[in-house]
């Protein structure tokens, strides 16, 4: 398969386990199952799921069995995209190409589908013994890293940086910007990489290979995203172009310039191969993955 194939393939794979994993549309109250799956299947490129399911095949393990791993991750993806569309937040009407959360449900079914989301994440990772056949301690440590992956020490810390930052985009230094989005979109992708590698089994060397990975694949997806709010197409890209300028947000663009900002991803993609090339024919994919968002047009 090359790279799409490949993307398609484990999305769908993703896909498949997130509906198993979700709550039925039918199950009491239905109003906020149908949200939550509203928001959650159908769309996306499930890249933080995909990433799950590769470390674990990069680490020697049995990519099937990341599986529930990569549908909780995407779980907590979707309940962050729920929340930052919200008109306190982001005030985004558009998102993977259909009408955001809020604007279908409402704005108060729109939270709790969100936070429904996040707490559903952590009861299917609480089930790995039963779901991967993983090891307790294995699924302490996995929680562990997600949760703080989501806490006010990355995700949510990031998304107060980045409201803190509306307007003053020229006023913060390069390292305050990179914290910023290090968090806000970083430590997902961090946390997807890990998880993945844990389940396979991954040695100290490799764990720490795919880290470096992780860690490099979230600045260029970033700065690639940040790219593509000046430059790119609504239609292709499923959300609105141009929000990131009309709410003044401290991106990559708007403190370097574009050609700055391309060529600041596509170092992050250089060093993203780089930390993975040790791994050989089993960091070949990941290599590909990441060249591959860094041509991405949505």
């Amino acid at each position: 398969m090359n790279v799409v194939q490949y993307m398609e393939h484990w999305a769908a794979r993703v896909e498949a386990a997130l509906d198993e994993l979700l709550p039925a549309e039918h199950a009491v109250p239905t109003v906020i199952h149908r949200a939550m799956r509203y928001s959650t299947l159908g769309g996306g490129k499930r890249l933080r799921g995909v990433l799950a399911v590769s470390a674990c095949a990069a680490a020697g393990g049995d990519p099937e069995r990341a599986l529930p791993v990569a549908a909780a991750l995407e779980m907590i993806h979707a309940y962050s995209l729920i929340h930052d569309d919200l008109p306190c937040m982001d005030d985004a009407d558009l998102r993977r190409g259909k009408p955001s959360c809020h604007k279908a449900f409402g704005e108060a079914m729109a939270v709790l589908a969100g936070d429904a989301l996040l707490t559903h994440a952590f009861w299917v990772l609480a089930r790995l013994p039963q779901l991967s056949g993983a090891a307790a301690p294995t699924v302490l440590a996995i929680i562990d890293e997600v949760a703080a992956a989501a806490g006010t020490g990355g995700l949510i810390g990031g998304q107060v940086a980045d409201l803190e930052a509306e307007g003053r985009a020229q006023e913060l230094s390069g390292d305050e910007l990179r914290s910023i989005h290090a968090r806000k979109t970083g430590a997902l992708f961090r946390a997807s990489v890990r998880t993945g590698a844990m389940l396979g089994e991954a040695s100290d060397d490799v764990l720490a290979a795919l880290t470096r990975y992780g860690e490099e694949l979230g600045l260029a997806f970033q700065i690639t995203d940040d790219i593509l709010d000046v430059v790119g197409d609504t239609a292709a890209m499923g959300k609105r172009a141009g929000q990131d300028q009309e709410r003044r947000k401290a991106t990559y663009p708007a403190l370097y310039g574009l050609e700055r900002a391309r060529a600041m991803a596509a170092d992050a993609i250089d060093r993203a191969c780089a930390a993975v090339a040790p791994l050989g024919e089993r960091g070949q994919v990941l290599a590909e993955l990441v060249r591959w968002l860094g041509s991405r047009n949505r």
